[in-house]
């Protein structure tokens, strides 16, 4: 690859910054979680096969295929995985890695497939069926993005979800976390790697800090607010400040904006009236501003959609937040 050859100078956000005003071969001396090389040439990698993405080419002649192509389907949005993938974990994330670094871009992904996921009463439960069958997967997932550069949003609200869990089940879970984040650290050396730390109104920042503390973010790059979820990027700057200073400061973020252009109503299952967010950038207290929710995708059978399966595509929802009601 051409960033082999490039010298290791500056960090992953200063090349976004430079990036961002003149698209220039870049490497990235990253930081004590990730200081081996990043390559940038060409931004953030837009995955050709997202739900969107896939429903436009289907719906050539449909209305709503342009409107959706240019708002959404042409943007860089996470890819997630949750278990179940086909051919195995390791291809799948090894070929989505592979493809974005031949672009010269950096690909978003998304490690979705704890125990008992989203297991208090929320829409995508799941998750992998065991401790051991959980670290297999999850070595197996950094394994693959090896040398690679990337992004990893690991395990979105698995550090807020705890009311229905034992305290046996909340020790694995940290236990798994932190496992997690050793992997990237020792088999991704260029990926910038975050645990989920919820919302701006879910877990309170202290408590979060401890949280993330007990799960190992001190080994990885930091944590990631606001994923899948609606609050607006300066509540949840300063929820990501409060849970940073709460850590000793010494931990970055990053942002999901993909819903939240009119911020929340406090609803979180396909509310009406939310608006796309700004689209993904270098941010300003925080790392970046990432699309980790696919714009479109349902939250579940609930209400705008009640019809939509969590995960299902729906250009109606597409609309809505393209429109903003």
């Amino acid at each position: 690859m051409r960033w082999n050859t490039l010298l290791k100078t500056v960090s992953l956000r200063t090349a976004l910054i430079c990036l961002l005003v003149a698209p220039l071969p870049l490497l990235a001396a990253g930081s004590a979680a990730a200081a081996s090389p990043v390559s940038l040439t060409s931004g953030f990698y837009s995955n050709p096969d997202s739900g969107p993405a896939v429903w436009v080419r289907n719906n050539p002649s449909d209305s709503r295929a342009a409107r959706i192509q240019s708002a959404i389907a042409s943007q860089p949005i996470a890819r997630w995985y949750t278990g179940g993938e086909s051919g195995g974990i390791g291809p799948a994330v090894a070929g989505y890695v592979g493809a974005a670094d031949s672009h010269d871009q950096l690909p978003v992904l998304v490690a979705y497939n704890i125990p008992y996921r989203d297991s208090c009463g929320g829409e995508s439960s799941g998750g992998a069926a065991s401790v051991a069958a959980y670290r297999t997967w999850i070595s197996t997932f950094a394994a693959a993005v090896g040398s690679h550069p990337a992004v990893v949003v690991i395990e979105p609200d698995a550090l807020s979800d705890f009311s229905c869990l034992t305290s046996t089940q909340i020790s694995d879970r940290l236990a798994m976390l932190a496992y997690a984040g050793q992997m990237f650290q020792q088999k991704a050396p260029n990926t910038w790697a975050y645990l989920d730390a919820g919302h701006t109104n879910w877990v309170a920042p202290a408590t979060m800090a401890s949280r993330l503390n007990s799960a190992g973010v001190a080994d990885i790059r930091g944590f990631s607010v606001n994923v899948s979820n609606f609050y607006t990027t300066g509540s949840s700057e300063t929820y990501g400040n409060s849970i940073n200073s709460a850590l000793g400061g010494g931990s970055h973020y990053v942002v999901d904006t993909s819903r939240n252009g009119n911020g929340s109503n406090g609803e979180w299952c396909n509310p009406a009236g939310r608006k796309l967010g700004v689209t993904p950038r270098v941010g300003g207290a925080e790392d970046l501003l990432l699309w980790v929710k696919t714009p479109g995708n349902s939250d579940g059978q609930c209400g705008i959609a009640p019809t939509v399966p969590a995960g299902q595509f729906s250009p109606d929802l597409a609309v809505r937040l393209i429109d903003g009601t």
